[in-house]
């Protein structure tokens, strides 16, 4: 079977450590734009590109790529619960799916912290959240399709609304999402055409895929499968724990319990999940095999990360593959240099990937150009 294998963008800033660090790399959007054009050259299918208020914003973002980029495929978040409502993001994705010629997927939000959304003047608690993302693809998806759209809800009301500039993609770009709760699965089930779980261990993604897959045919629908996850791989298994250790050396435990507490904050069920895996304590972050949570020590969301030798990654990723999922969202820091190492690596490996040798003038003046990361000032992680 051939796989969907997309890289991350780092749109908050990225590094060789977690934590404070002098060698931290500024966001820029020089930097996003070499990462872009080498995953797209290594041969990656795609790109996520996150949302929130420590990111650039992701639409914009994908803007800036459309003339660097040709085949890569940009998964941009869509946060449901922005000010902006659905029919002003009716008409930026119809934009955006014109200047990528097709590449656009967009990423569902729906958003988790009530502080962050507070701050941009939301004050939905969790399940008002999902009963506006209801609402707001309703109609956007109506519109993208060509309707012309009254509708009055509880949280959205339109009145003759109309996209007049279609996408490329008919009726509307893939919507891929992931949510762990009740009413984040009853979304999927209605509305979403590619569903993702962050990396938990196999038997509990099987009974997300599972309760998923019932919803959707209970709607008449099917929905594909794909697993977001941070990687950490290196020619030998001893290599790649040692790596994952350098990873957190700049943690200390004051900054452990701020973000234990800032994912604490979190209503999301999923952030929940991910956190009662390790609960913090950094003597148990392998919470099945190869499966190391110390990411999630410090970052919210996709904490947990493959750990191994390649052959080891491909069987825990195939893992996977077993249980349903055709798609893997992945990343690792830095993310320039942990693209090119993971297909050096791990793409000989995988149905469909070709192996990749960066080639000395991709080195020095292509999509993998060391000049810039020389010249990227070091700053403070944040």
């Amino acid at each position: 079977m051939s796989l969907g294998i997309f890289w991350f963008l780092p749109t908050g800033g990225d590094g060789r450590y977690l934590g404070r660090s002098a060698t931290a790399r500024p966001v820029s959007n020089a930097y996003l734009k070499q990462i872009a054009t080498t995953a797209e050259h290594l041969g990656y299918d795609g790109l996520l590109i996150p949302t929130g208020s420590g990111n650039l914003d992701p639409f914009i973002t994908a803007a800036t790529l459309a003339n660097v980029t040709s085949k890569i495929k940009l998964l941009v978040a869509l946060r449901t619960s922005a000010t902006g409502g659905p029919t002003v993001f009716a008409r930026q994705t119809a934009t955006l799916d014109e200047a990528l010629n097709g590449r656009l997927i967009l990423n569902v939000v729906p958003g988790a912290w009530p502080e962050e959304l507070a701050a941009d003047g939301i004050f939905w608690n969790h399940d008002e959240r999902y009963e506006a993302a209801d609402e707001f693809l309703t109609v956007w998806r109506r519109l993208l399709s060509g309707e012309k759209v009254t509708y009055k809800g509880k949280y959205y009301h339109v009145e003759n609304a109309q996209n007049l500039f279609p996408p490329v993609q008919r009726p509307h770009p893939p919507l891929y999402f992931g949510g762990s709760s009740d009413a984040a699965h009853d979304l999927t089930a209605k509305h979403i055409d590619a569903y993702l779980s962050w990396g938990e261990p196999p038997h509990l993604v099987a009974e997300k895929i599972a309760d998923v897959k019932k919803r959707a045919a209970a709607l008449g629908r099917t929905v594909r499968f794909g697993i977001r996850l941070q990687i950490i791989v290196r020619e030998t298994e001893e290599e790649a724990w040692a790596a994952a250790e350098k990873l957190i050396s700049h943690l200390d435990d004051d900054l452990i319990a701020a973000a234990q507490a800032n994912q604490n904050s979190s209503d999301s069920i999923g952030q929940r999940r991910i956190t009662s895996l390790h609960k913090g304590d950094k003597s148990k972050l392998e919470i099945s095999p190869n499966l190391w949570a110390g990411i999630g020590l410090i970052r919210g969301g996709a904490g947990t990360a493959l750990v191994g030798d390649p052959k080891t990654v491909a069987a825990r990723l195939q893992e996977y593959v077993d249980l349903g999922a055709d798609t893997f969202v992945l990343s690792g820091y830095p993310h320039l240099e942990e693209a090119v190492r993971f297909a050096e690596l791990v793409f000989p490996l995988l149905p469909d990937k070709k192996p990749f040798t960066v080639e000395n003038d991709v080195v020095t003046g292509g999509a993998f150009d060391t000049r810039l990361l020389s010249s990227n000032k070091h700053v403070k992680a944040s």
